[in-house]
């Protein structure tokens, strides 16, 4: 990948703190759901509920799209990212603290929320993307750049 490209991403990486999460419900549509997140490479993390739809839809089906950016009065200003990826929840311990981890380092706040029994009910989980689509439309309306980064492996 190039190294200005990759450093685009990991910008909008990290000046987001929120993203758009589609899953796939057992009826076959899509549900999207804005969550906060946090990065570790390209590897997202997010924390949900552990009985929301969105957890139950990803135990079902990994499979998963992702919108990032924010809004423009200015169409030719639209910057942000998409992806497709896969995505579970997190079951060993390590894998847990490393998401949890993450998440704090963002969002300092939780820190109130104190140890791990804290976090019950809680499920972490993993976004891999193997695609992302860089929009960047102040190089001309709905121009983007499509990074492939692995296979498309399903769960």
């Amino acid at each position: 990948m190039d190294k200005l490209v990759e450093r685009v991403i990991r910008k909008q990486l990290a000046r987001h703190r929120v993203l758009t999460l589609a899953t796939m419900r057992p009826d076959g549509y899509p549900q999207a759901t804005i969550v906060a997140f946090a990065s570790d490479g390209f590897t997202l993390f997010v924390a949900v509920d552990s009985q929301s739809q969105k957890a139950r839809n990803i135990r079902r089906n990994g499979k998963v799209s992702v919108a990032i950016g924010r809004d423009r009065a200015n169409w030719n200003t639209i910057t942000g990212l998409s992806l497709a990826g896969h995505a579970r929840v997190l079951r060993k311990a390590d894998a847990i603290a490393h998401a949890r981890a993450c998440l704090m380092a963002r969002f300092p706040e939780l820190k109130a929320l104190g140890e791990a029994d804290q976090f019950s009910g809680w499920a972490f989980i993993e976004i891999v993307p193997f695609v992302i689509s860089v929009l960047d439309y102040t190089k001309g309306f709905g121009h983007t750049e499509l990074i492939e980064l692995g296979s498309r492996r399903g769960r």
